[in-house]
């Protein structure tokens, strides 16, 4: 895969979103349009995506825990990072801080990262890839919720917090009606009966599948046109350079020197970090009330910068991996 191959992959996933952007920003569609698209790839077509490739994968290789060691333990290092650099760089407060955390830790792995592993490294990069997927919210779910507990209580804006079973229950609660979630258990579910996914269904998944990766890129795209550059630009730029240069670093040195893994299962965890952030980012800032020119900047930033970066990381990968 040489510069021109790499070019190939990444220049036109960001050509759509770029496109999505251009389609908002000259109201050629409703704004309704962009939110019904990216309900249509989270609830639908995504995961088909994810049952078809985890139901058809060949996960014979190293263990599943050395990957997610070398990706979870990069996050919360990252997470610890952007928020201190948001709470003491910037004297914000804790709420503030866990927007920080967030911005830098949480990726955009489903509408920007499934396009770019399954473009650049087929179906066998896209289940190593997937298995990071199949925790990555529900890991980053409970550690939101539980630091978004803890700040409440440090800005005095709680008193107290909920007990840990209101807690459990809430998360297991948001994470049983999540449709990635439920893909993920239905694959394995139904790896475990042992029957051929063929015939009509087989059909209909992938083509489902299929609108996947460019309905994602084109609602991102359009729905980044709402979140802008709000302002306040120093946090947002230390927060893209974490985000998209030593959080994909980190992984990449924990993944091949530490725990030793493969180089295509190195890849998809270095690309999986080096996604822009997730718009889950602002998400949770609006459900602090606090943060949303912080996250929208953020999201904003790497999207832009995510074309050079991705790319980059694509090229390190292809000449060191």
């Amino acid at each position: 895969m040489d510069s021109g191959g790499i070019s190939t992959i990444v220049l036109p996933v960001f050509a759509l979103i770029a496109i999505g952007y251009g389609v908002a920003g000259f109201k050629l569609l409703p704004e309704q349009v962009g939110d019904a698209v990216g309900d249509f790839v989270f609830v639908i077509a995504t995961p088909a995506l994810i049952f078809r490739t985890l139901v058809t994968a060949n996960f014979s290789g190293p263990s599943p825990w050395l990957l997610w060691f070398s990706y979870f333990a990069a996050v919360l290092v990252i997470w610890l990072i952007g928020d201190s650099i948001v709470r003491y760089g910037f004297r914000r407060d804790a709420r503030a801080g866990v927007i920080g955390g967030v911005s830098s830790a949480f990726a955009n792995t489903v509408l920007v990262g499934i396009p770019v592993v399954f473009t650049a490294y087929g179906e066998a990069g896209g289940a190593p890839f997937l298995l990071i997927v199949s925790i990555h919210l529900p890991f980053m779910m409970i550690l939101s919720t539980v630091l978004i507990e803890r700040a409440e209580i440090a800005d005095g804006v709680k008193q107290g917090g909920s007990s840990p079973k209101k807690l459990a229950i809430r998360v297991v609660d948001t994470l049983a009606r999540n449709p990635i979630v439920i893909a993920v258990i239905a694959s394995f579910a139904f790896r475990f009966t042992e029957l051929p996914l063929s015939g009509i269904p087989s059909e209909i998944i992938d083509k489902l599948a299929a609108a996947a990766v460019p309905c994602a890129l084109f609602s991102l795209g359009m729905s980044l046109k709402r979140y802008g550059i709000r302002g306040n630009l120093p946090p947002a730029l230390a927060l893209s350079a974490l985000k998209l240069v030593v959080f994909p670093a980190l992984v990449w040195v924990i993944a091949d020197k530490v725990a030793g893994l493969p180089p295509l299962w190195t890849a998809a965890a270095v690309i999986s970090a080096a996604c822009p952030t997730g718009v889950n980012a602002y998400l949770i800032a609006n459900r602090f009330h606090t943060g949303h020119a912080l996250a929208a900047n953020t999201i904003t930033l790497t999207t832009a910068f995510g074309v050079v970066s991705v790319g980059f990381w694509l090229t390190i990968l292809q000449t060191f991996g």
